[in-house]
């Protein structure tokens, strides 16, 4: 049999296993079980959050019954929940031919639902089309529309549906949920490897699923964060660990050496400061909140490490630190010399401290000699400021 990618495989197939958008799923198992279905709604998020499994989910649980429906709905191939792709079927014939399908009643289910997915595609023809039928469909009619760009969709269209946000799923939600995927498939993976696909997922659990499918596709019986590394091109997070103690540390030396290693492995300039950018917000948060904060996503034993590391730096120091990156990783950008700019952003935050005391000495200079010429000026005047004048 053909291989099924695992962001299919294990895609919910009910409200109870609906990650991270459990409040939506509360409300529409409500709905249904009060009787207070709407008859158009608007499922708004970005890509692999649940909008499309979550409107498979509310079909199944209003016409659902039997294995052979079920399976069909949550295949997209049942006749009476239709799903259609709004990028090319966008035209208002499309719509019109919807509208005529639509006084049809369903053939064994309770409603006709129609999924509409990247409704926002639809041209400004097909959805004044459709205004009329979703403001008043037939009585067995449904709509489930979805879309990434909600600001798309006409004003007319969002006020005739019940519109549901579907929020982006925690981290800590989806480094749970590849573990178990992991422990079905029977691979053994480090928890570091698992909460770094989390992490890169960025909210969406069919990218995480997706980049798990490519690190299982290696072979390899361990799955490891180094392989992941290597896969992606991602800094070594050890070698990316010590560049950050030897800022701590105001040693320039060993962080450009530091720097040049991830380099040699074939890490980007781009990806060394955008990941040095990312591991200096999590120390500023944890120099700031403590170590038990739950505003960083790290594995406990990471959590553990950086915490530590964060004693070394406080917390306006590393917010003069991570502005520094960001103005070097918008500059490399045009640079013909983005190396030199990388090699000198380094030294800077290694000698932070040092540039900081010159600037002390500088600024109690300046500020002794203004204070000596006013100490003078006073004495000439004959005492402190605002002393009566001394009797002659």
């Amino acid at each position: 049999m053909a291989y099924t990618v695992l962001a299919r495989r294990y895609r919910s197939q009910d409200f109870d296993q609906v990650v991270g958008q459990e409040p939506i799923a509360r409300t529409l198992r409500a709905a249904i079980d009060s009787d207070r279905l709407a008859h158009a709604y608007l499922f708004c998020g970005t890509r692999g959050v649940g909008k499309t499994s979550m409107a498979r989910i509310f079909a199944k649980a209003i016409n659902g019954g039997s294995p052979d429906v079920d399976k069909a709905i949550m295949g997209g191939q049942d006749t009476d929940t239709i799903e259609i792709d709004g990028a090319s079927n966008n035209s208002v014939e499309n719509s019109r031919d919807l509208i005529a399908n639509s006084v049809y009643r369903p053939m064994r289910g309770k409603k006709k639902i129609y999924i509409i997915d990247e409704v926002h595609m639809l041209s400004t023809a097909a959805f004044n089309a459709l205004l009329k039928t979703m403001e008043e469909p037939p009585e067995h009619v449904m709509f489930v529309l979805c879309t990434t760009d909600p600001q798309k969709v006409p004003a007319t269209i969002q006020s005739r549906c019940q519109r549901f946000d579907f929020r982006n799923i925690p981290t800590g939600n989806i480094a749970a949920h590849l573990k178990d995927v992991a422990e079905k498939e029977g691979q053994k993976a480090e928890p570091e490897l698992l909460h770094a696909i989390a992490r890169l997922g960025n909210g969406s659990m069919r990218d995480a699923l997706s980049l798990l499918d490519r690190v299982m596709a290696t072979g390899q019986k361990k799955l490891t964060l180094a392989l992941l590394e290597e896969l992606l091109g991602l800094p070594d997070r050890d070698l990316l660990s010590g560049l950050i103690d030897s800022l701590a540390s105001g040693e320039p030396k060993a962080a450009l050496e530091a720097a040049d290693g991830l380099l040699a492995k074939g890490t980007s300039i781009d990806t060394v400061v955008e990941s040095l950018l990312d591991r200096l917000r999590d120390l500023m948060v944890l120099a700031a909140c403590g170590g038990e904060t739950a505003l960083v996503d790290l594995s406990d034993a990471a959590r553990q490490d950086e915490a530590a590391r964060a004693t070394r730096f406080d917390a306006a120091g590393l917010v003069h630190m991570i502005a520094l990156c960001e103005n070097v990783q918008r500059a490399a950008k045009s640079s013909s010399t983005p190396r030199a700019l990388l090699d000198a952003l380094l030294v800077r935050l290694a000698m932070t401290e040092k540039l900081a005391d010159v600037t002390a000495v500088v600024t109690g200079s300046r500020a002794a000699s203004a204070a000596g010429g006013n100490g003078r000026a006073l004495a000439a005047s004959g005492g402190s400021r605002g002393a009566p004048p001394k009797k002659r």
